[in-house]
């Protein structure tokens, strides 16, 4: 493991100051002890000067060096985060999702894994992790990803590209590509 890179175990408060872990009943030796902010982060994975904000769910994903992680963020098992990322709040990267070096993720962005998402089979019973394919997604460095998009399974991402405000990402996106609307469609030059 690199030199700042910290294993995290099981975490509920986290210090914006010193950027670390605080245990629940304990204080933090920075200047500002009470900046800590409540989060669950459970067997993550966290690079130097990661900045968390309050209300995160971070658990067995990876979050790269310098990554800013908005309020309200959820992060599932198996996700990969690069370094200089900026994850807007609100948003959700499910696993299989991975993002590349220095991509922006807005507000409120959704990502998909499924694509026949179901709570029940035919018969009524609950479903397993049997019953379903994971789907991932690939998002490449620098891209850009506006406030409400929602990325569909399967679908990669390409290098600087950008996904409009609100767009549904339905097919891949290609590198230095603008795509908006519903579904997502190349934006014409000018």
């Amino acid at each position: 493991m690199n030199a700042g890179w910290r294993s995290i175990r099981r975490a509920l408060r986290w210090c914006r100051n010193c950027q670390l872990t605080v245990a629940t009943n304990e204080r933090c030796s920075c200047p500002t002890p009470n900046d800590h902010v409540p989060v669950l982060i459970a067997d993550a994975l966290i690079g130097p000067q990661v900045q968390i904000g309050p209300f995160v769910h971070l658990y067995g994903c990876t979050v790269g060096e310098g990554t800013r992680v908005g309020a309200f963020v959820e992060m599932q098992r198996g996700v990969t985060v690069g370094p200089r990322c900026k994850i807007g709040s609100h948003s959700f990267l499910c696993t299989g999702v991975e993002i590349g070096d220095g991509v922006f993720v807005g507000h409120g962005v959704m990502f998909c894994n499924d694509r026949r998402p179901r709570a029940v089979r035919k018969d009524g019973t609950p479903i397993g992790t049997e019953d379903w394919m994971l789907e991932p997604v690939r998002v490449g460095h620098r891209a850009s990803i506006g406030s409400g998009a929602i990325i569909l399974p399967g679908i990669s991402i390409g290098a600087d590209a950008v996904v409009g405000a609100g767009a549904v990402v339905a097919k891949d996106v290609p590198s230095s590509t603008t795509v908006t609307g519903v579904p997502a469609r190349e934006k014409a030059k000018p």
